[in-house]
């Protein structure tokens, strides 16, 4: 046996997948049928996405915890668009370093296509948890996800008991207790929850399985947390500190990435690495649905507004840190101009996404933002955007990093 750690625990693993060849984890290459592809001594966890991107990285970030602490191997799908419209998927190992993450907590992390042929027209049949409509009261059914089409996996749900909501009763919260869930993982508190059960047969096949043994299986794992709701927002944050942090960015997205800012900072040799700078995401788009009545231009913080928090972040890495960081870069889904104007009227600079999607995909204008929003010396980011949160947590565990959330949805939201 090997150990790694979570949550202040030593977590045992078998021998058998320790070294770092993360495929010892499979029997061999994929297989038609997941099963036989899956060691009978180890056992296996995964769930299902179908959110905007950001959440769906929490959800894995969620999953991989829960496999800490339930002593499985995580098996991880793809990322799948909503944001995009209409386009591929695209594989989390081209977002992620995988074999870097499964070294960094010691465990390994598999791909679903690394377990089951990616083209394979099996269909596989498997019993999962049903946290959904056990949290979101106005659901009576499971959260649905794409993945499981393009799996070709058919799934049957058993509902989780009432006892694993976070808050009890209380119809505005969606929250599950990771440690809640991770015990209906254990046989006797498997077996108590399964003496009545409510199950929702699978669509295909119109089978009732129990909860797999095996591959353990929830249908979402977003809004779950060990303590309080949207856990990831809180610097105690274990799904962070123990996975969430160890997510690095994949080589060739990170060689990409200094592609693009070496060449908005006009920078000439290819060589060289971009200077210290100020990252920031401000986010419009699919926000102004919260602006109400209200124009964008009294809603979200003006670019003066931001400029006030630019200079707080200078001034703290000043301080702290002893650096004098002048370049910033502006990050954003506005598409008008007139306002990328008036960013480049302050002398920041702006990534030239104008053949991005074109060259590398629809996935990589919104992954090279993330890249670089994720690398500034200091953050500042849209208050309650999840990517800024993710963007913030990430400034500060690799960079030790200035960070600030610039309020927003109202004249002087951010006055400070």
């Amino acid at each position: 046996m090997y150990k790694t750690r979570t949550h202040g625990t030593d977590v045992y693993l078998p021998t058998n997948v320790q070294n770092f060849d993360r495929l010892s984890a499979v029997i061999g290459p994929p297989t038609t049928k997941f099963r036989d592809n899956l060691k009978p001594d180890l056992k296996y966890i995964t769930s299902w996405i179908d959110a905007g991107w950001t959440n769906d990285v929490i959800t894995y970030m969620n999953l991989i915890y829960l496999a800490l602490v339930t002593q499985r191997i995580p098996i991880i799908g793809s990322f799948i668009p909503s944001h995009l419209g209409n386009v591929p998927p695209i594989d989390f190992s081209k977002v992620f370093d995988v074999p870097r993450l499964s070294k960094l907590i010691n465990v390994p992390v598999l791909e679903w296509h690394e377990v089951k042929d990616r083209n394979s027209t099996g269909v596989d049949e498997l019993g999962c948890w049903d946290i959904w409509s056990t949290t979101e009261v106005t659901s009576d059914r499971p959260r649905g996800s794409r993945l499981l089409g393009l799996l070709n996996i058919d799934v049957s749900y058993t509902k989780t008991p009432a006892w694993v909501k976070v808050i009890p009763n209380f119809q505005h919260d969606r929250h599950s207790s990771l440690f809640a869930l991770a015990s209906l993982a254990e046989p006797e508190t498997r077996l108590e929850t399964l003496i009545d059960p409510v199950i929702h047969e699978s669509e295909r096949n119109r089978v009732r399985l129990p909860p797999d043994e095996h591959l353990l299986c929830y249908d979402y794992l977003y809004y779950v947390s060990t303590h309080f709701p949207f856990e990831y927002e809180y610097d105690y944050s274990p799904a962070w500190k123990y996975v969430g942090q160890h997510m690095h960015w994949s080589q060739e997205l990170e060689k990409l990435t200094n592609r693009y800012l070496r060449r908005a900072m006009n920078l000439e040799s290819s060589d060289e690495s971009p200077p210290p700078y100020v990252s920031i995401h401000a986010r419009h788009r699919d926000f102004e649905v919260y602006c109400q009545k209200q124009s964008l231009e009294d809603c979200y913080a003006s670019l003066d507004v931001i400029e006030r928090r630019v200079k707080d972040v200078q001034q703290e890495l000043r301080q702290r840190k002893g650096i004098d960081v002048k370049h910033v870069v502006m990050t954003s889904d506005e598409r008008n101009s007139t306002w990328w104007d008036d960013v480049k009227g302050k002398g920041w600079y702006a990534l030239d996404h104008s053949q991005t999607t074109e060259l590398y995909g629809p996935w990589y204008p919104v992954l090279i933002d993330a890249v670089v929003q994720s690398n500034g010396a200091a953050f500042l980011g849209t208050d309650v955007s999840t990517m800024s949160t993710m963007a913030r947590r990430r400034v500060q565990s690799w960079h030790d990093g200035a960070v600030r959330s610039v309020k927003w949805g109202k004249p002087g939201a951010d006055d400070h």
